[in-house]
């Protein structure tokens, strides 16, 4: 029972494996389908641990190009020199045991969709290279002479708001108004609290299947708690924090308190408790 009512609130608050009942987010739920028909790139601006990759990956899924490959790339996990091969792919010849061809993310991705996340981390070279792509729809593989041509859809996105880089002068206009076309700003869990008791339901009944725990859900002072926490780390933060707690919980057992050790200040100080496991009552 407890497990078919969880199942009837998410199923009313998600869109696309994306969970809230936030009016700033179910506007954004309500224009994403529109924006996924269509085949312009698309901004999305938010803190670290917002959903951005959730976003993009619904944007995929709900377009025509679904059927063909979403492509990730992480613009800030790679220095510049390996991004730009990354990116293009590279010849047979064109550096050092570059002793075949390598196909780059773009061309992965050909036909479908190219996700790059912290775009605000690309250097102003590399800036220039996939403005020419956004503008030409071609570029070259490194060590390539021939431009090959790319049928991609670019997301982009950042944890930067990418108008005061530009206004910095550490990222390019023309290519801020290429990628500009459709922005979406998610907001952070701070200022969406009415849906932290929503995920944490979420992520209790995701932790009970991956554990195989019966847990029912947590008592009303830690709800309170929650509730008060800022979450730097945003909705990736909560997460954290829910699966850091079913460490100790274990099946058939009777309410466990769980340990402070790794909880943010707020939450680690306070004693607080699990509900009761379901295969308890």
């Amino acid at each position: 029972m407890v497990e078919q009512l969880r199942a009837e609130i998410a199923k009313k608050y998600t869109f696309a494996d994306i969970l809230s009942k936030n009016s700033i987010m179910q506007r954004m739920f309500a224009m994403l389908p529109a924006v996924a028909e269509s085949n312009s790139t698309v901004l999305i601006e938010g803190e670290s641990g917002t959903g951005k990759e959730l976003v993009a990956r619904a944007l995929h899924m709900l377009s025509p190009r679904q059927e063909k490959p979403l492509v990730t790339v992480n613009c800030a996990a790679l220095p510049d020199t390996l991004l730009e091969s990354e990116l293009f792919g590279y010849k047979a010849g064109a550096f050092t045991d570059a002793r075949k061809d390598k196909p780059g993310r773009f061309a992965l991705a050909e036909g479908g969709t190219i996700f790059l996340d912290e775009i605000g981390d690309v250097s102003p070279a590399l800036q220039a290279r996939l403005l020419r792509v956004l503008e030409q729809k071609v570029y070259e593989p490194l060590g390539g002479t021939e431009s090959v041509r790319s049928d991609v859809r670019i997301v982009a996105a950042s944890n930067k708001q990418l108008a005061e880089l530009v206004k910095a002068g550490s990222f390019r206009q023309d290519l801020f108004y290429r990628i500009n076309v459709v922005r979406i700003v998610l907001p952070p869990l701070r200022e969406r609290r009415e849906d932290i008791p929503l995920l944490v339901e979420h992520f209790i009944a995701r932790f009970n299947r991956l554990r195989e725990r019966e847990v029912a859900g947590v008592a009303s002072d830690t709800i309170g708690i929650l509730l008060s926490h800022d979450y730097p780390g945003n909705v990736r933060e909560l997460e954290n924090i829910i699966e850091y707690a079913f460490i100790p919980v274990f099946r058939g057992t009777h309410p466990t308190r769980t340990p402070s050790g790794g909880f943010p200040p707020e939450i680690a100080g306070s004693r607080h408790h699990w509900r009761q496991d379901a295969s308890a009552t």
